[in-house]
């Protein structure tokens, strides 16, 4: 199958192909990573353990070259000069698209610099799968952020700048680490929107919206949730200082204050629209008040004759209303 639906492609020799790999499904590999790897002389790999059960599953016996995080410039020369013999090179991560938070962006300059070919076989990609479920519909966009560093000063320096970002941006995470990331988060911008993605194409996938805030009790709500590997999409938010946005959401939280009480219809617009939860909250509490002050002057200008009534009566609140 997978021959007939790609076969009719140029696949040029001397070539290194970037396969993407699936996250969790094995479903999820196209036909097209399917045959290349059979047209493969070698499979060069992060982890050749990994990579072996991969093409053992597709009936697939290859060369494979270990080209890792702690070897890659120098198992680069060595893949470089079998392109420069017209060899056929595909090169694999563990999971998903190499070079995006994965080694491969030296083996691809290496190739590029001695003038050889890199052709991109695209496929899964936990962070672009964790952005078409996140509904950020600010979003612009995004920043891809990857693994935060662990030294403590880093990590604080970059959660410091990612709770300011006023873009959309990706964060993966491990399930030792999970825990610790929620906390810090929640207390730097705990009203921040943030999806957070569990075991992404797998059988317990998760995929959860909530403020910063409140994911801490939710993850502590349940030890399953602190399993698997993790992608989070902090939603895009309105840029420090932004004018005129306060008021964009008024028409919308009108109609909600007059249906639903005034938390009821805060917690739904936040869902609706992803905006802070506080700025909202405000603004129907503004909301509120105009209403109320209204009927209170509507009130007034019926209850007293035109005389006992404050010449400024629809414009200030009248002391005869009570």
């Amino acid at each position: 199958m997978a021959a007939a639906a790609a076969g009719g492609q140029q696949y040029p020799a001397g070539a290194l192909y970037v396969v993407a790999t699936p996250i969790g499904n094995l479903a999820d590999l196209t036909l097209r990573a399917i045959h290349t790897l059979a047209l493969a002389d070698a499979v060069a790999c992060e982890d050749t353990r990994v990579s072996g059960a991969l093409l053992r599953h597709l009936g697939l016996d290859k060369p494979l070259i270990a080209v890792h995080e702690h070897n890659e410039h120098a198992a680069a020369r060595g893949i470089v000069e079998r392109l420069a013999r017209g060899e056929r090179v595909a090169y694999v991560s563990d999971a998903g698209t190499p070079a995006v938070s994965d080694p491969g962006a030296a083996l691809v300059a290496a190739v590029q610099a001695a003038g050889g070919r890199c052709v991109p076989l695209p496929g899964a990609s936990s962070a672009l799968a964790a952005l078409s479920v996140a509904g950020d519909v600010r979003g612009q966009g995004f920043r891809f952020v990857g693994f935060l560093p662990t030294r403590a000063r880093d990590r604080a320096e970059a959660l410091s700048k990612l709770a300011e970002a006023p873009d959309s941006c990706v964060v993966f995470e491990a399930p030792h680490r999970i825990a610790a990331l929620l906390r810090e988060l929640a207390e730097a911008a705990p009203q921040r929107r943030i999806t957070l993605c569990r075991e992404l194409t797998k059988q317990f996938e998760t995929v959860v919206t909530l403020a910063a805030g409140e994911l801490p009790a939710w993850l502590d709500a349940d030890a399953n949730r602190s399993r698997g590997e993790f992608v989070l999409v902090l939603h895009a938010q309105a840029a420090d200082g932004a004018p005129a946005d306060e008021q964009q959401h008024d028409p919308m939280l009108s109609v909600l204050l007059r249906e639903l009480p005034l938390k009821q219809a805060v917690a739904l617009a936040v869902e609706l629209t992803g905006a802070p939860r506080n700025a909202l909250y405000q603004r129907a509490l503004a909301l509120r008040g105009a209403g109320a002050l209204a009927a209170r002057r509507l009130s007034c200008f019926w209850r007293w004759p035109a005389a006992d009534r404050c010449a400024a009566c629809v414009h200030t609140p009248c002391t005869l209303a009570g």
